[in-house]
């Protein structure tokens, strides 16, 4: 199994900037995606980004330009950084891992971190 811890979220003003983390632990062979969504209340949950092993990125349209994702596959983490921030960026902000565990590979979740932009 897989655990993945997340860290950093809060409550900043529009404009301001956060970094989530997320920490990955446990019995796995490998990781080949991390990544972030996040879910709005009364919304579905959305992809925010996501980074292969090999450091392929994808954005979400909505935060191209203002999210950076990256990651230290020494530390099996992932970090989310989050300029300008929007009232719209409100959400839980959910880190997700593709894992090889066994003989095939499996998504695995955290259990989110609150972000709120608020004045």
């Amino acid at each position: 199994q897989v655990q993945l811890v997340e860290s950093g979220g809060g409550l900043v003003q529009p404009g301001g900037s956060l970094r989530l983390s997320c920490a990955a632990s446990g019995s796995f062979v490998s990781i080949n995606v991390m990544g972030w969504h996040r879910q709005a209340p009364g919304k579905e949950r959305e992809l925010v980004a996501t980074i292969t092993t090999d450091g392929s990125l994808n954005y979400a349209n909505s935060v191209k330009g203002r999210f950076t994702i990256s990651r230290d596959a020494t530390k099996n983490t992932v970090y989310l950084q989050m300029n300008s921030l929007k009232f719209e960026d409100t959400a839980v902000y959910y880190c997700n891992a593709r894992a090889f565990i066994g003989t095939h590979w499996q998504p695995f979740w955290g259990q989110g971190t609150q972000v709120t932009v608020s004045s």
